[in-house]
């Protein structure tokens, strides 16, 4: 079971990293440091927005309108350290 938790953990070590990668890539595109009619910056960007996109769509819905600063990736961010501090404080030792 432990081994499950540890590959949970790792999953959303890697989701911690797109979506900092997301917001990265974002603000370079928005400054127009990058350019999405390069193939390779699409297709990264375009498979970083499919895996945060679902989860950032809720976070929008019931954040307030801020103008131009998107919040919701910070939202994001923080839930999922919430839940990884959940799982090795709380259910990573009573497992065996």
């Amino acid at each position: 079971m432990r081994s499950i938790l540890d590959i949970i953990l790792f999953a959303l070590d890697l989701y911690k990293d797109a979506i900092i990668a997301s917001a990265i890539m974002s603000w370079l595109i928005a400054f127009q440091v990058i350019n999405t009619r390069n193939d390779i910056v699409r297709a990264v960007w375009n498979f970083l927005d499919a895996l945060t996109t679902p989860m950032l769509r809720p976070i929008r819905r019931f954040m307030p309108n801020t103008g131009s600063i998107d919040l919701s990736p910070v939202v994001l961010f923080l839930a999922v350290l919430l839940v990884q501090n959940v799982i090795v404080r709380y259910i990573y030792p009573y497992v065996f």
